[in-house]
């Protein structure tokens, strides 16, 4: 590709060189030549570049000290510059230097080949495996699906989670968070699902996690078996924030590439807030002004995007069932990417500090979640069970107090007599080891049992 720059065109041209300089910048702008700028700037996680042009999103080489060169995307403009945001370290970029846009934009590799792999935000291998051989690259950010055109949600997923499976059934192509604080069990449930959910393809985005959770995720999580059927997009902490958006954009285009396939992809992303993140720290280091906590607008723009993408596909296609895990931080209900995922997903599974503290796991609160698709793909029997043993838990746990302090004498209350004699029962139910798998046949049947043990007594 020809670098041309201005003035070696008007030495060309010689002095009766006329060309308008609107006629020369089209010229430029064409196939074939390439305007370098240099780089006026760089403070925090921004670098400013002046003169040359590139549009949002395309990237943009940054030549070293050394001649090596790194590569940056263009995330905003203002004027005549740019603001652009680094993929890697920055170590030896010095100022005044080179930057020579690219009329590349990020793509995500996709195929068959891409199973059983690990890979980063960039598409490059983390396995030591060699190099990805994709048989296709589609845009790493794609329209969503017309909502008119998607098939209805109308058959159950089964998890393999007892609790899940019984009182908050999933159906496929629905998008679920995983709401809960520091430290409770989200991983942890994930990685139950991930190993007995039934589905064609799993795609995992580790996003700004702990990098020590990538390999134990792939190990013990996954084990062989499940990594065959597994793509694994890992962006840890210590990524650019850039990565860890493109991490998450990455592995959601993996997942629709298998959907338009006809197969049912279980999507599983940790975490949504990790995302909600990197986007804050692109947004406040270009001088996006902050709205809520510190969370400029274009998160809570970002948000949606992103989860929109995932759902049922097309007649004939096939569905990706979402699960992401979103952190309260300080255990706040009302945190704005809480409440903001909340509105955007089709249902949430809370956990709670204090059931996890009583020794139950998973920690789900049977009264704070919901499955917003669940009464329409559950029969009448199954809905009315769920229904009779949230029930029973809420009348147990608004007068926990009275009876462990002793305060309650049986006889009463016959409804929280009832109550008392199933709490073993429930807390049995609520239960379940990591290394134990639950269908949803086995789910529903014990959950009818206990809600119809004891009705009279």
């Amino acid at each position: 590709m020809a670098r041309l720059p201005i003035m070696t065109l008007a030495a060309e041209r010689g002095p009766r060189w006329s060309t308008s300089l609107a006629t020369l910048r089209g010229r430029l702008r064409s196939p074939g030549f390439v305007v370098e700028g240099r780089l006026a700037r760089a403070a925090g996680l921004t670098l400013e570049a002046t003169g040359c042009e590139a549009a949002l999103g395309a990237r943009c080489l940054i030549e070293g000290q050394d001649g090596s060169r790194v590569q940056a995307e263009v995330v905003g403009f203002a004027g005549d510059r740019l603001y652009l945001m680094p993929t890697s370290g920055l170590a030896g970029v010095m100022p005044n230097a080179r930057v020579i846009p690219t009329r590349s934009v990020a793509q995500v590799p996709v195929g068959p080949a891409l199973l059983g792999r690990v890979i980063d935000g960039a598409g490059n291998p983390l396995d030591g495996r060699g190099p990805v051989l994709a048989e296709a690259r589609v845009p790493l950010e794609a329209r969503p699906i017309n909502p008119l055109q998607r098939q209805p949600i109308a058959e159950p997923l089964d998890v393999g989670v007892r609790v899940l499976n019984a009182l908050f059934t999933a159906g496929r192509g629905q998008r679920l968070g995983l709401f809960a604080g520091s430290g409770i069990g989200k991983s942890s449930l994930l990685a139950m699902m991930t190993r007995y959910t039934k589905a064609d393809v799993i795609v995992v985005g580790l996003i700004g996690e702990r990098g020590r959770e990538v390999k134990e995720f792939v190990e013990d999580n996954l084990g062989a078996e499940g990594l065959a059927r597994s793509v694994v997009v890992a962006t840890p902490a210590d990524c650019s924030p850039l990565l860890r958006l493109h991490g998450a954009w990455m592995a959601t285009a993996i997942a629709e590439h298998f959907r338009d396939q006809g197969l049912h992809v279980l999507l599983l992303m940790d975490s949504l807030t990790r995302f909600a993140q990197a986007q804050r720290e692109i947004g406040l280091a270009i001088g996006e002004p902050p709205a809520t906590k510190g969370y400029p607008p274009s998160v809570f723009s970002r948000l949606p995007q992103l989860i929109e993408r995932a759902g049922t596909g097309t007649r004939g296609g096939g569905s990706i069932t979402g699960f992401y895990t979103v952190l309260a931080e300080g255990d706040d209900e009302n945190d704005p990417i809480v409440d903001a995922a909340r509105a955007v997903l089709d249902g949430h599974i809370m956990l709670s500090r204090e059931i996890a503290e009583a020794g139950i796991y998973p920690p789900v609160d049977p009264e704070a979640s919901i499955s917003r698709s669940m009464n329409r793909i559950c029969p009448p029997q199954h809905i009315q069970a769920a229904q009779r043993f949230r029930e029973i838990y809420a009348y147990y746990q608004r007068h926990r107090d009275l009876i462990t302090v002793g305060a309650y004498r049986s006889g009463t209350d016959p409804q929280l007599d009832r109550a008392v004699r199933l709490w073993p029962r429930i807390e049995a139910f609520l239960r379940q080891d990591m290394n134990e798998v639950v269908p949803l046949e086995t789910a529903i049947a014990e959950l009818e049992a206990l809600v119809n043990a004891d009705a009279v007594g």
